[in-house]
Parts: structure tokens; C-alpha cells; sequence
């Protein structure tokens, strides 16, 4: 077992807080994670129906078989057992005593932040993030190999089929997910939409032409997409202004926290398909956006990302908002260098000098460790990463 970045956070968190919460996608890793970090805890499976109905029914019972703490696994599956866990804390505080994993983000965080607001840290675990899973790319085609099969641990450590992994992992998620989340009463329909969705990967997202698409209502793709999000298999990216109201108004894109279910879900089979079709650019935008993001979360930065775009279309793939600075980050899959590249991180230095760092371009070719072009570091992101050094 590969032990994760986060485990260090995970460790300091657990002398501080009596309850530490880990979030993430279904097999991202979090039940190994946890009992590898407290072997000596008793593991205890929510997803189990005879251990959920004992919880349910008798949470006091329930949360007194393990007074020295356990590791709850899938607490979303027994919110009410999160009040009863509050008075069980209140009378004893002992820092580390339960550490508690769920799947489902927003409802999680709503259900904690009544029951165990200031008892309980957060972390959120993705799947493997290429410092915990180094690839060696024989040549700039390779990569495009490992966006299709993503980062899941079990495909990365296993020689599992993506076809096998991910028709599984879809048909999990639509049947025992999505219930707790959405009334979808055509799941055929919800299928196609997750198709579109990986197919429009870093584009604004436009409810009403999906809405035309797919003849719902755009509220009913906005609430999917929040489905998604709150399952933590979508990241929306939001458009950075000045104006911290527009912040929060612009259009986002869209993300997924992994390629390789994005390419499933896109149905893109094999690496040619991946590499020469239409989607190339954003996917590789999605591989590098995505591994800056698990290493952010993997140190429980305080780092933010955004986008922008201005009014004439002028743009930058990644802006990075770190201690009150900007950091301008542009994306490119070509393995070869341009100065174009540059552009629209020169702009964006132009408009606001005065929080602006110099910037960076991580692009799929060779460059030298100290490769710099008008003041702009040039990397490749899976040999070289600047932002945490």
C-alpha cells in the first residue's frame, strides 16, 4: 500500500481534533488511508445493512461499543448517527478518537457543520496524484495513456481492465449513489448526460444547450451537475474577477476529479482517440488542473483556482490565488514550445501588476529546470512541479 501525501496532514490533524472527516470519491483510497494511518482502530462499514440498521435503531448502543473510538466508514450512509457523535465528544475530547469517511461532499459537510462544528477536521482525498504515482513517459505521446487510465489506486497498482473498472464504478454510482442524491427516474437519459458533460471538459458550462440536448430542464442539469460535484467526480472551475460578486456569478467550467472515467465516460477507448481527437486539449488541460488541485488538498493548502476570461476573450487556463498573490498558469498539450503561450499570462500581468506573480506554462514537451520565457517559468507538470516544491 502506497502510503498518501495526506497522511502527514491526517496524522497532525488527529493529535488536534477529536474527529478528523475525509471526503472523496468512491474507491479514491479513503478506507485504506484511514486504517493504514490507525491500524489499531476498529473499522467499521456503514455500507453494511446489518451494521447500518443497528445504527440506526440504536445509535446510543451503537456508539457506545466503541467508547476508545473507530473508524466509520461511509458516514453519509447514517447522518443521524453525527448528533449522536457530538454528545459522545462533548463528554470526552480525547484528540484522534474517530475518524469518520463519506462520499458525498455538500451533504456531509451541511450534516457536520451542525453536529460537530469545531470537533471535527476535514480533509478530502482524491485519487493518486503523480507524486504518489510517478509515470515515466517514454516520449510526448505517453501521457496521453495515462490521462485514459487515470489515477484510481486500484487501476494504477493492478493490471484491472478500464473497460472492467469503470462499467463497474458507473453502475455502483447510479445504483446506490445517485438514489441518496436524485429522484432520476430515466436513468438513460442521466447516462447521456454524463457523456456530453466529459465531452465538454474545460468548456463554460451551458445548461441550456445541454438542457436542448438532452430535453430536460436546464434546473434539472444544474442539479445534476451539483449531484456530481457533491459525489466529488466533478470540480467546477470559477471565473476570477476583482469583483468578488463576480466571482461567484461568472460561468464556470467543468472538470473531472479523474481522466480516466472522464475518457470512459466520453467513451474515448484508446490513446489514439485521446491524443488526435477534439477533446485533446481540454482533457490535458483536466490531467494538469486536476493533479495541481490533489496536491493542494493533499497539504490542506489554502489555495484557491480560478480561471479568467475578460470580455474580448482573452484568457488564462489557471490562476492560482496563494497568501494575497496570483499566480497565472497556462496549459498547453503540444509538445512543442510557442511564444504565443505567453500571451494571455502577459495580459493578465498587465491588469492587475500589483498581485501578479510572474507565471508559469506547464506544456507536454522537454524543458531545462530553469527554462524561462518573458519572465514566465516553462515546465513540463509531470517531470517538473513548481507550485509545491
Amino acid at each position: 500500500m502506497k502510503r498518501r501525501t495526506v497522511q502527514t496532514e491526517l496524522e497532525i490533524l488527529a493529535t488536534e481534533f477529536p474527529v478528523v472527516s475525509i471526503y472523496g470519491p468512491r474507491q479514491s483510497g479513503k478506507t485504506t488511508l484511514a486504517r493504514m494511518t490507525f491500524p489499531d482502530k476498529p473499522w467499521v462499514s456503514l455500507e453494511d445493512l446489518d451494521v447500518r440498521a443497528r445504527a440506526s435503531s440504536d445509535p446510543r448502543g451503537f456508539l457506545d461499543s466503541y467508547k476508545s473510538g473507530a473508524i466509520f466508514d461511509e458516514i453519509q450512509r447514517v447522518p443521524e448517527l453525527l448528533s449522536y457523535l457530538q454528545g459522545v465528544v462533548d463528554i470526552d475530547r480525547r484528540p484522534g478518537r474517530f475518524i469518520l469517511t463519506g462520499s458525498h461532499q455538500a451533504k456531509l459537510k451541511k450534516s457536520i457543520a451542525q453536529s460537530l462544528a469545531g470537533r471535527t477536521a476535514v480533509l478530502t482525498l482524491l485519487p493518486y496524484s503523480l507524486e504518489e504515482c510517478p509515470v515515466v513517459l517514454a516520449d510526448a505521446s505517453s501521457v496521453f495513456n495515462t490521462i485514459r487510465r487515470g489515477f484510481y489506486p486500484q487501476l494504477r497498482e493492478t493490471a484491472m481492465r478500464e473497460k472492467s473498472f469503470f462499467s463497474a464504478y458507473v453502475a455502483t454510482y447510479l445504483e446506490r449513489d445517485l438514489p441518496s442524491l436524485l429522484d432520476v427516474r430515466n436513468l438513460s437519459v442521466f447516462q447521456d448526460f454524463l457523456f456530453l458533460l466529459a465531452s465538454r471538459i474545460g468548456q463554460l458550462v451551458n445548461a441550456n444547450a445541454m438542457s436542448s440536448d438532452l430535453g430536460v430542464s436546464a434546473p434539472t442539469i444544474r442539479a445534476w451537475i451539483s449531484a456530481l460535484e457533491e459525489s466529488n467526480l466533478v470540480f467546477l472551475l470559477r471565473g476570477w474577477s476583482k469583483n468578488a460578486v463576480n466571482q461567484v456569478v461568472k460561468t464556470p467550467k467543468v472538470y473531472f476529479t479523474d481522466t480516466g472515467l472522464a475518457c470512459w465516460l466520453a467513451r474515448l477507448t484508446d490513446d489514439d482517440r485521446v491524443e488526435g481527437g477534439p477533446m485533446r486539449g481540454g482533457l490535458y488541460e483536466n490531467f494538469v488542473i486536476v493533479d495541481l488541485l490533489k496536491r493542494a488538498l493533499n497539504r490542506a493548502s489554502s489555495d484557491r483556482f480560478w480561471f479568467y476570461r475578460d470580455s474580448k476573450g482573452r484568457e488564462v487556463d489557471l490562476v492560482i490565488e496563494r497568501d494575497g498573490r496570483l499566480i497565472p498558469v497556462e496549459i498547453k498539450s503540444s509538445a512543442t514550445f510557442s511564444t504565443d503561450f505567453v500571451s494571455g499570462i502577459r495580459h493578465f500581468r498587465s491588469i492587475y501588476p500589483e498581485v501578479s506573480e510572474s507565471g508559469f506554462v506547464l506544456y507536454n514537451g522537454k524543458s531545462d529546470a530553469d527554462a524561462v520565457y518573458d519572465n514566465v517559468r516553462i515546465a513540463n507538470p509531470v517531470n517538473q512541479c513548481p507550485f509545491f516544491d
